[in-house]
């Protein structure tokens, strides 16, 4: 679908806008593969018979034109986590706004990277297929004009880390489906590849693991994503520091950590200086956190660190992960000393700071509570202040754009229910220019992150116990981290706040994927005061699909299955 001619299209509409800005055009082919990341043949999904798909390496407000040709046996979309495509929801990749890509069809995403920097990643966001792999990183560069607030790396280096199960993601659909959990992963993954052989009784032999080749006395910029399934990750470099420098797009205060737990769907930047004696490889660790870890050892990705004077193989225990199995203490206090730079810049020259957030009146307050698994209808389900998101078959801004009614209902409560939970279309109503406070409660017993997409939002305040209003006396007014996505503790809340100068449908969602399948997730419906979208919101694509209560408009647009575009 969306072939030669409507790529053109698009790509010119996007030169007009932007004419100064410059163009990246990727060509995509999503396929299944075999790989044996664990040592057991299984079907991953590949991106140019890539695994984990490419890094798109981009800089700010550059246009992105991705063609994307879908090959495997069930639709797709593409998502793209932390990139905020401005005024442009058309091209988030989830349901809310896009029909998606049939099976053998292709389709371009056309956005620009507006007035962004950092680390973020790509991932297929149906029905638990990034759990079968599809997921690649973007790096957004400073232009040349603006300044960082460090010193240029010696080199750039990309790193997947997630959990990871034999099985594939249709069979962990149907667990789901039938009621069951989906049980302790089989491992985690460093780039796709199973763990160093650090101790022959955990792991077997024959497993490919992931190098990362490094010379003695240079500094690297690691950028480390969780595309994992449901686990919180403690990441750490065997006798090396991790300068902390940037999160999902802010540059934040630089400091050291030995080591740093990442939750499902994060991004951080570390500076890593070389400044060890080579006496062996060094030993990279992503282990499993807030479980018994005698029963969950299993569940330790290791990569290895090699200096090029290196002076034999890694060998011996693992660095140690924090001492606190089950107190999320010590996680918690990492997480709130991480603070904004709000005196340097980052897309612009003006300082980070200058949007003076604690300072704003707030239009709209949402407390967002997650409980255990429920059963509604017979059927395990997750929920949002009771209400368990069912996705309809059209989506919801393209059920704006042409007034098909009865689609969703702009009902989701400010704050959690009373009663049995309900499944229904359920969206948060603003507007505009409003200034939202949403307050993510937990009151199950693992760690949940939570996602807005189109939005950077500012980390306010955390803390365990249930919130009420005078929890606003802990919030940080001034340098609370500006990001996309927050861990929540069992047994706390998370505070955020943000800005809503996007109109569209914006999916929020729990980057757990288990959960975010069962029900998790709503939608922020941004309109203009007078109603409607005339705030400068993009038009629809002309390469639009369409699905559902509109899909007898496709029949015109339908074209045979092409090859992706070759370009010299």
């Amino acid at each position: 679908m969306a072939a030669l001619a409507p790529l053109l299209a698009v790509a010119f509409l996007a030169a007009a806008a932007h004419a100064a800005d410059p163009f990246a055009f990727f060509d995509w082919d999503v396929t299944y593969m075999t790989a044996s990341p664990l040592g057991v043949p299984q079907q991953v999904i590949a991106i140019n018979k890539q695994f984990p798909g490419p890094v798109m390496n981009v800089t700010t407000n550059y246009n992105v034109v991705v063609n994307v040709l879908n090959s495997l046996d069930e639709p797709l979309l593409i998502t793209w986590d932390g990139i905020q495509h401005r005024k442009n929801c058309w091209q988030d990749g989830v349901l809310g706004t896009t029909c998606p890509i049939p099976p053998g069809w292709n389709w371009t995403y056309n956005f620009q990277v507006k007035d962004q920097i950092g680390s973020f990643f790509y991932f297929p966001s149906l029905g638990m297929q990034r759990a079968a792999g599809g997921f690649g990183g973007i790096t957004v560069n400073n232009r040349a004009v603006i300044s960082v607030p460090f010193d240029t790396p010696d080199g750039d280096i990309t790193l997947f880390i997630g959990d990871w199960y034999k099985k594939n993601h249709t069979h962990l659909r149907k667990m789901l489906d039938d009621g069951k959990e989906l049980g302790m992963p089989d491992g985690v993954l460093m780039n796709g590849k199973g763990p160093y052989r650090y101790n022959d009784s955990l792991v077997p032999d024959g497993i490919e693991y992931e190098t990362i080749k490094v010379e003695p006395g240079k500094t690297y910029r690691f950028r480390v994503h969780n595309v994992g399934v449901s686990t919180s990750l403690n990441f750490r470099i065997q006798n090396h520091n991790l300068a902390l420098v940037e999160t999902e797009g802010s540059y934040t205060m630089k400091q050291n950590f030995t080591n740093l737990d990442i939750h499902v769907g994060q991004s951080y930047s570390f500076l890593v200086t070389m400044d060890q004696n080579a006496s062996s490889d060094y030993y990279i660790v992503a282990s499993a956190r807030f479980v018994n870890e005698s029963l969950w050892t299993r569940v330790t990705g290791v990569a290895i660190l090699q200096y090029s004077n290196s002076k034999g193989k890694a060998s011996g225990p693992l660095p140690d992960p924090p001492n606190d199995e089950y107190d999320k203490t010590f996680s918690m206090n990492q997480a709130r000393s991480i603070r904004m730079n709000v005196s340097t810049g980052a897309a612009r020259p003006n300082p980070q700071g200058s949007f003076h957030y604690g300072s704003i009146n707030v239009s709209q307050v949402y407390k967002l509570r997650n409980e255990p698994p429920v059963i509604i209808n017979g059927k395990k389900r997750t929920t949002l202040s009771g209400i368990s998101y069912s996705p309809p078959d059209t989506p919801l801004r393209l059920s704006d754009l042409y007034d098909k009614k009865g689609v969703y209902t702009l009902d989701f409560p400010t704050m959690p229910i009373d009663g049995p939970p309900v499944i229904r279309t359920s969206v948060i109503n603003s507007t505009y220019k409003d200034f939202l406070e949403i307050v993510f409660q937990n009151n199950d017993t693992i760690v949940q992150t939570y996602h807005i997409d189109g939005y950077a939002f500012w980390v306010v305040g955390m803390d365990y116990g249930e919130w009420t209003e005078n929890s606003r006396g802990t919030y940080n007014k001034w340098d609370g981290v500006s990001r996309c996505t927050t861990q929540v503790f069992p047994g706390a809340w998370t505070a955020v706040m943000l800005s809503l100068d996007s109109p569209g449908f914006w999916n929020v969602r729990t980057e757990n994927l288990d959960t975010w399948y069962l029900g998790q997730e709503t939608y922020i419906r941004v309109v203009d005061p007078n109603g409607g979208y005339n705030v400068t919101e993009m038009v629809a694509p002309d390469n639009m699909l369409y699905c559902g209560l509109l899909k007898d408009k496709q029949k015109s647009l339908m074209v045979h299955r092409v090859q992706p575009l070759q370009r010299n």
